[in-house]
């Protein structure tokens, strides 16, 4: 994404810069606040495991991953090491990253 962002801000290197600086931004905020939900969601399931009280379901949590939310996953993950011993966990989790950092790739190289 700050590829993107210092892409956009080069006047020279691409037509219609003041779109794509807008359009880098409204992506960067949306992500930014993805970012922050998923992360608190993490930790609050995280909490409850530790204190046995009722967690979040799992489909729930690979869910809001698919929705863009996996940049928190994975933070949670380093952070809190929510869902780290579980390897079917892991695999749907990875899973989604791949699949989100192929869009990207697709999206930012052409199509």
């Amino acid at each position: 994404m700050r590829t993107w962002t210092y892409i956009s801000h080069r006047g020279d290197w691409i037509a219609d810069p003041l779109h794509w600086q807008q359009t880098a931004r409204a992506i960067e905020d949306r992500l930014s606040d993805a970012l922050h939900e998923r992360l608190t969601h993490r930790f609050v399931d995280k909490r409850a495991a530790i204190r046995g009280r009722r967690r979040v379901p799992e489909a729930r949590l690979h869910l809001t991953e698919l929705v863009g939310g996996w940049p928190g996953a994975l933070l949670a993950m380093l952070l809190f090491h929510h869902k780290t011993s579980k390897p079917s966990f892991l695999v749907i989790t990875v899973t989604i990253v791949v699949l989100w950092c192929g869009l990207a790739a697709w999206l930012l190289l052409g199509r």
